[in-house]
């Protein structure tokens, strides 16, 4: 029960008892504080969920800035340490990483209509398999495991009379590690995506993970894209298909890959700036828009906006000059943005904010990795732009049913996305596969499939994507 004192009733009250009385109050007052700043908190973060969920529903698809003010640097005792807001660098009307875009909804297509469509028509069965003695020769004795048949079917035409093709195109994995063509590059990157695989003796809803390593992005003449199906997501795959590899391997900040780095000598791990952006993109969509321009998320994302800047400029640049350049000219600007983080990383005012500077911070070693080598790119776009295809097939079948089917799926995706990479159109690349395969099923050279990769010389223009004057 609440006991209310009057004024003469404390006059009268004994100046010990009135102490005790204090001091209780006091340590009530005290709790409430802590228990009031914790769900202040709790609401300040709700707060920001909130107008996140609602900026992804309703806002601006992109973490591209609309305004184009500049950053300008301040030099106190010889180091660029801050940077403010002005007019002083040019216009950012230039390539900077590319927009991360949230594909628009759009309403489900009919499942299975493509073959109702061709149900009743007449098939004609088309094999594509290697002969016993040609695995022998790919794999060696016993080297090799059949998996399930990639079926492909396709409507054929002739006068008055439609049938559909149905290409069974054999499909082998070999025993031993198959990925060191990839290993030829000093520079590689990689990625992960979650999947559903119905039948892999798990319980329904169990995630596996489709892995993707490809070659560097600046390596332009031949890009190499590897789909891989794991069960998991832990350190043991990237540790396997890293373990001979000796390079720098650009991801984002999962652990799991600094984890490998320190086991494997010859691996660097490097990071990934459009992540770290991200984090303060989310941080500033947070805050009302009115004090965005004052906030430590924006002035950050001015400042990453004008390293992009600068980097684009040495796109056309041999990886010697490059370097050059990014020492003398991105170097600095680097260090002023890690210095005003250090210095501000107290004023983080949100749950938002404070994530997104501890993650750069963090990652401050992985994201400098860029500066000591002119051919690793500043971030992992290349990679996410490989796995995006399988993201959005994904939407469309949901799940996959067996463990084989995931494989093989991976090899049909590690087909399109490096037939992409290298700036080929991905049907006409695989319908020019299966007409040219089958012609050579007797041979027993097999030099004539150097002539069908996807950066072969000897590839018929039509399948080439027109290149951008």
């Amino acid at each position: 029960m609440e006991i209310k004192y009057k004024e003469e009733e404390l006059n009268s009250i004994d100046k010990t008892l009135l102490i005790k009385m204090f001091l209780n109050l006091q340590n009530q007052m005290e709790t409430l504080t802590v228990e009031m700043k914790a769900l202040n908190d709790k609401m300040q973060k709700m707060m920001e969920q909130l107008v996140l969920a609602n900026n992804i529903r309703f806002g601006r698809k992109t973490e591209k800035m609309s305004d184009t003010n500049q950053i300008c640097f301040m030099e106190v005792d010889g180091k660029i340490v801050f940077f403010n807001e002005a007019e002083a660098v040019s216009d950012l009307d230039v390539n900077e990483p590319e927009e991360l875009e949230i594909n628009a909804i759009h309403g489900k297509k009919t499942a299975g209509k493509r073959a109702m469509d061709m149900e009743g028509l007449p098939v004609e069965r088309i094999d594509h398999y290697m002969t016993e003695e040609e695995l022998k020769a790919e794999f060696g004795e016993k080297g090799w495991k059949q998996l399930s048949d990639t079926v492909v079917k396709r409507y054929h035409f002739t006068p008055a009379k439609i049938t559909v093709d149905e290409h069974h195109i054999g499909v082998y994995a070999g025993k031993e590690d198959g990925h060191m063509k990839l290993y030829e590059f000093h520079v590689i990157q990689a990625d992960e995506t979650p999947v559903l695989v119905n039948k892999d003796s798990r319980p329904a809803g169990s995630k596996s993970f489709m892995w993707v390593y490809r070659s560097g992005y600046m390596y332009s003449d031949e890009q190499i894209v590897l789909y891989e199906y794991q069960r998991t997501r832990n350190a043991s795959h990237p540790r396997q298909f890293l373990k001979d590899y000796s390079g720098v391997c650009v991801t984002d900040g999962y652990q799991v890959y600094h984890t490998v780095e320190k086991e494997l000598e010859d691996l660097k791990i490097a990071g990934c700036w459009v992540h770290c952006r991200r984090k303060f993109d989310e941080a500033l969509k947070a805050v009302p828009k009115a004090a965005q321009k004052e906030s430590l998320s924006y002035l950050v994302i001015k400042q990453i906006q004008a390293v992009y800047r600068e980097e684009d400029k040495l796109k056309e640049l041999k990886p010697k000059d490059r370097l050059r350049q990014r020492q003398v000219v991105i170097k600095p600007l680097v260090d002023a943005l890690f210095a005003y983080l250090k210095s501000n990383e107290r004023k983080a005012s949100t749950a938002k904010l404070k994530q997104a500077v501890t993650y750069a911070l963090n990652q401050e070693k992985y994201l400098r990795v860029f500066l000591e080598d002119g051919e690793v790119p500043m971030d992992n776009n290349a990679s996410e732009r490989a796995i995006r295809g399988f993201c959005i097939g994904k939407k469309n079948w949901e799940m996959i049913d067996t463990i084989n089917g995931a494989a093989s799926s991976a090899i049909i995706y590690s087909i399109a996305e490096t037939a992409k990479a290298n700036n080929l159109k991905p049907y006409e690349y695989f319908e020019y596969l299966l007409t040219q395969i089958p012609e050579h099923m007797d041979d027993t050279d097999r030099s004539f499939l150097e002539d069908l990769l996807p950066w072969s010389p000897k590839l018929p223009e039509y399948i080439r994507k027109q290149k951008d004057c």
